[in-house]
């Protein structure tokens, strides 16, 4: 009878998204992956390559449910513009909390920050799910203008690009242990930059 793995792929996968986010590549080594993987060095190897291709396979799928989870929010709103504005006000209440593990800062922009000189390859990855992620809140709101619920004149590229600079702030002053309420009234501050784009009836 053929012996099962004691692991799959997508467990393996969390927990090397939960050590990634809170270490960073660099921060993690070998020992720490097989410790928090549960694996075996030739276990991890066969499975996904290198250390570069599990922290590759790791991002996507942080990814992957960051935009998972943008769409299970949006679908509580008959307003998508609502929708985005309790959405930025909940990262900005994560951020805030002390007890959100394992870091409050966004993985995608410290694999961008911590790579950039040391591994390009880590790097253009990373560029590139911020380049979707801003297509995808541009999407949104090219979507809420045609519903009526921004002004016609607005840039939604301009906009989104705006919103992820913000959302890439507030996750970086996450890091810096800021009261609750400071949190809070900055993602009301993020919130209201739509406001200015709403149209009013």
């Amino acid at each position: 009878m053929a012996r099962h793995a004691r692991y799959d792929r997508k467990t393996a996968l969390e927990k090397a998204v939960g050590l990634f986010w809170e270490k960073g590549y660099h921060g993690s080594s070998m020992k720490q992956i097989e410790q928090a993987l549960d694996m075996r060095p030739g276990s991890i190897y066969a499975t996904f390559s290198s250390k570069d291709g599990l922290f590759s396979e790791a991002l996507a799928a942080y990814a992957e449910e960051g935009g998972r989870e943008l769409s299970a929010h949006l679908e509580g709103y008959d307003s998508v513009v609502d929708g985005l504005q309790d959405y930025l006000r909940g990262i900005a209440c994560r951020c805030g909390d002390e007890n959100v593990a394992p870091s409050r800062a966004c993985m995608i922009v410290k694999t961008l920050l911590e790579s950039s000189n040391t591994h390009p390859a880590l790097a253009a990855q990373a560029n590139s799910i911020l380049a979707a992620i801003e297509q995808s809140i541009a999407d949104l709101l090219e979507q809420a203008r045609a519903r009526g619920e921004l002004v016609q004149s607005v840039d939604c590229s301009r906009l989104a690009r705006l919103l992820q600079a913000q959302i890439m702030g507030l996750r970086s002053m996450g890091e810096r242990n800021l009261d609750p309420q400071a949190m809070r009234d900055l993602g009301d501050d993020m919130a209201a930059i739509l406001d200015g784009f709403r149209t009013h009836h």
